[in-house]
């Protein structure tokens, strides 16, 4: 093994959120960590929620903007709509082109 590119090793102290704390094998000395084998709902069999840094409450903030979001643009596609209604359906060029031309044929023939 070659002297001098190791890292140095530590026993280092594990301290998770809950208060647990236990030691390992590490290249720094202390580690801090949100969730441990004694508080993890797969080890304890209940069910904890750990949120962090508020990222629910984010998520539910823009899932309500959407939902706002959302409904406002259904009324205005609704008061669009209800615009158009009031108005004739307006024909397309070759709609009136077909029109004219079949009155012409009907004025030849009459």
């Amino acid at each position: 093994m070659k002297q001098g590119i190791h890292p140095t090793w530590h026993q280092a102290t594990v301290t998770c959120s809950c208060g647990n704390s236990f030691t390992v094998g590490s290249t720094v000395e202390s580690l801090q960590v949100d969730i441990c084998s004694k508080c993890h709902p797969f080890f304890t069999g209940e069910m904890k929620f750990v949120d962090r840094q508020g990222r629910v409450d984010r998520f539910k903030k823009k899932m309500e903007a959407a939902a706002k979001s959302k409904e406002k643009t259904a009324t205005i596609g609704k008061q669009a709509k209800k615009k158009q209604g009031n108005q004739a359906d307006p024909q397309s060029y070759k709609d009136i082109l077909r029109a004219q031309k079949s009155e012409m044929r009907a004025g030849k023939t009459s």
